[in-house]
């Protein structure tokens, strides 16, 4: 038997709400319209997707999976194009990373046999990979853009002195993985010992055996830290080229607006 969740015990959740709503209040953080908007907006998606996917789920699996994929990238990529929206080819780029992380990790999902090919298996679970490589992609973005800024002296030192723009971007673009990465890497290593995982935790909600469970947490896990491995280096190996131009000389983020 299901067990279901009052409507009127998630109506109190406003009260966790207004916890930092108070606090945003209190020391004027300019923060109160974001955190309303963000929780009725977030309450809404969640239930129109209830809705999407119960419909989904009654679709042959080779309609209902790749409508929803498709669906979660494109969001996701227009999403996570607004962190490097001064850089040329962004959402394509994007988008290709995606489709392309989205492919190599399903293959593997259902090629060893871990998942089967059924829109309950493979939709939640490509949604948090996408999810995912969607918030290493911009993290990437973001950091990268600050590297070229900060250390644009030593990238200038560096090209005066011969150096290539593989060479000279290269602690740069070292700096910008480790700030993508290390999140999920933390999160790894404590993963079981300071938080029982959401896909764990539902799943033994769900009366389902613990170690099955940890089964399923360990393969999203280590799916999700292998997808934003890749998402972060496809993203940063392809878009620092843009920092130069066919000249090797260093470029700012005007310059690379207007030749864009």
């Amino acid at each position: 038997m299901e067990r279901d969740i009052p409507t009127y015990s998630l109506l109190l959740l406003i009260v966790f709400v207004m916890i930092p709503f108070t606090i945003a209040y209190i020391y004027q953080l300019g923060l109160k319209k974001e955190i309303i908007w963000s929780t009725i907006r977030g309450t809404l998606q969640l239930f129109l997707i209830g809705l999407i996917l119960t419909y989904l789920f009654d679709l042959p699996p080779l309609v209902g999976i790749p409508i929803m994929l498709s669906v979660m990238i494109l969001v996701a990529t227009f999403h996570a194009r607004k962190k490097g929206k001064e850089l040329p080819y962004i959402f394509i780029t994007i988008l290709v990373g995606l489709i392309g992380v989205e492919i190599i990790v399903l293959s593997m999902w259902l090629g060893f046999g871990m998942i089967s090919f059924t829109p309950e298996e493979v939709i939640p679970m490509s949604g948090m990979v996408i999810g995912n490589s969607m918030v290493a992609m911009g993290l990437a973005l973001e950091r990268l853009k600050s590297e070229f800024e900060q250390n644009r002296g030593k990238l200038l030192a560096a090209l005066s002195l011969g150096a290539t723009p593989k060479h000279a971007a290269h602690m740069s673009i070292k700096k910008t993985l480790n700030a993508a990465l290390i999140p999920n890497i933390d999160q790894l290593k404590t993963i079981g010992l300071v938080q029982l995982p959401g896909m764990m935790t539902g799943l033994i909600l769900g009366g389902v055996a613990p170690i099955i469970a940890i089964k399923y947490q360990l393969v999203i896990s280590i799916s999700i830290f292998s997808s934003v491995s890749l998402s972060a280096i496809f993203i940063s190996m392809v878009m620092y080229r843009f920092f130069f131009n066919k000249q090797m000389q260093l470029l700012n983020l005007q310059d690379i607006k207007k030749n864009g």
